[in-house]
């Protein structure tokens, strides 16, 4: 009897290789099961127990801490580990990538993975950094699922001299997996993810260690009354540690600058409080609630409260 062979629907890749199977690799990984964005998915992770959990979850096809095993064939391989240790998992693939294949990623910051991955790319195979702006506080293969992505932007920052049709192989890809995709510089990427994402984690995680380490306020209180505000903080903080870390240490120039930006406008703040301007305040609270209202707009996110809570603050 012949062998049952799974053929890639039209647009669609042949076989995927997903290095680091967290959240997003996971995500991918099922997403790509459910929209036919590939015929076969291969897993790659360092983690036994990684691999373990996603025999069990059956998310992948084949699952392997080989590259040679799980990149074989694969005409779309993503790394989904931390930026900071891009360069280094692209330099012990880099043997085993199929000639013409696309690389491609899933980091917060791009410059600095185009800086580490760039010199490990063998000719031929085409690398096209990419960024899925979607994510949850949670990490692991359980974390993962497929329609996370939908509606969700995926900003592609090819470097100059790549393949025009690889990159739009790779934003059909993403096209399918329910993603809106934009493409731009790996620079620009920085600064703007800069100030919508990297700065509000920054701060996140700095106003629930200044709630820490108060000495008036006891933890215990912090925890039981904490308001609706501070819960949302909490949950940003509770991101991933590794990741954010290196997130940080590799886009500190366009981090620094949004920082200082940020200084100079909580300064203004002050001074308005201070001075007892309300016209001023009030003048701020109602832009910046306009913008607010723009993302809802977008489809970015609903005007349903949820107080911090996934059960839309009830119970």
């Amino acid at each position: 009897m012949a062998e049952n062979v799974a053929i890639a629907p039209p647009g669609a890749f042949e076989r995927i290789a997903l290095i680091g199977l967290g959240l997003i690799g996971s995500s991918i990984a099922r997403a790509a099961r459910q929209f036919d964005a590939a015929a076969k998915i291969a897993a790659l992770d360092a983690s036994p127990e990684v691999l373990a959990r996603v025999r069990e979850l059956g998310i992948a096809d084949e699952a392997s801490d080989d590259p040679a095993v799980a990149l074989r064939g694969a005409d779309l391989v993503i790394l989904c580990v931390p930026v900071g240790v891009c360069g280094e998992v692209a330099r012990q693939i880099a043997p085993f990538l199929e000639p013409a294949a696309i690389l491609s990623d899933v980091g917060s910051v791009k410059a600095s993975v185009v800086a580490q991955v760039a010199p490990h790319v063998p000719q031929g195979v085409q690398f096209i950094p990419a960024h899925p702006v979607a994510g949850t506080e949670y990490s692991g293969p359980d974390a993962g699922f497929a329609t996370l992505f939908q509606n969700r932007w995926c900003i592609l920052t090819p470097p100059e001299g790549v393949d025009a049709h690889a990159i739009a192989r790779l934003a059909a890809f993403w096209t399918r997996l329910g993603a809106n995709v934009e493409t731009m510089s790996a620079g620009h990427h920085d600064l703007v993810l800069a100030v919508t994402s990297h700065l509000p984690h920054l701060i996140a995680y700095n106003i629930v260690g200044t709630a820490a380490d108060l000495e008036e306020v006891t933890q215990s209180e912090v925890i039981k009354f904490s308001a609706s505000g501070f819960r949302d903080f909490t949950r940003i903080a509770a991101s991933d540690p590794t990741m954010w870390r290196d997130i940080f240490l590799n886009n500190k120039d366009a981090v620094l600058e949004m920082l200082g930006r940020f200084d100079e406008d909580l300064t203004a703040l002050q001074r308005m409080i201070r001075r007892g301007d309300g016209d001023g305040l009030f003048a701020l609270f109602t832009r910046t609630r306009a913008i607010r209202g723009a993302i809802i707009e977008q489809g970015q996110d609903t005007a349903a409260p949820d107080f911090g809570r996934r059960d839309g603050g009830k119970g």
